[in-house]
């Protein structure tokens, strides 16, 4: 069984977490410069088997589609072009910037590392491969 890996998408930097074989543990992988995230997704796949990409779904309180979507969305057709074979699933990410501030806050992170904007997108990714395994 292969892996399900998640896609906090950004403008800048894109989070990236990732399952075990198992698919049970959600774990941060790391934050990529988005215009490296292709060549990152690749070389990554060339070691690991995915099976499936979830990639954050940004809304508003009204359900309607944030702004951001507007940039995801070429970004979700050359995906499906270069990983024709691996599917890609939507997670609603609302609020999930701010619980990844909190999970840090929490865990007594010192402000230097709450600051850290890549963290933050890691730990974001998390949080939406969690949901996702959760609500699958």
């Amino acid at each position: 069984m292969g892996r399900i890996l998640s896609l906090d998408f950004g403008a800048k930097r894109t989070g990236v977490a990732v399952t075990d074989e198992l698919r049970i543990i959600a774990s941060g992988l790391k934050t990529v410069p988005t215009s490296a995230l292709f060549d990152f997704l690749t070389d990554y796949l060339k070691k690991e088997s995915v099976d499936i990409f979830v990639v954050g779904e940004p809304r508003q309180m009204d359900n309607t589609p944030s702004e951001s979507e507007k940039l995801i969305k070429p970004f979700l057709e050359n995906l499906k072009k270069l990983f024709p074979e691996i599917p890609i699933h939507r997670q609603d990410e609302r609020f999930t910037s701010k619980m990844a501030f909190q999970t840090m806050l929490d865990s007594g992170l010192g402000k230097k590392k709450r600051q850290n904007k890549a963290l933050i997108d890691e730990i974001s990714a998390t949080i939406i491969l969690q949901d996702y395994l959760k609500n699958s």
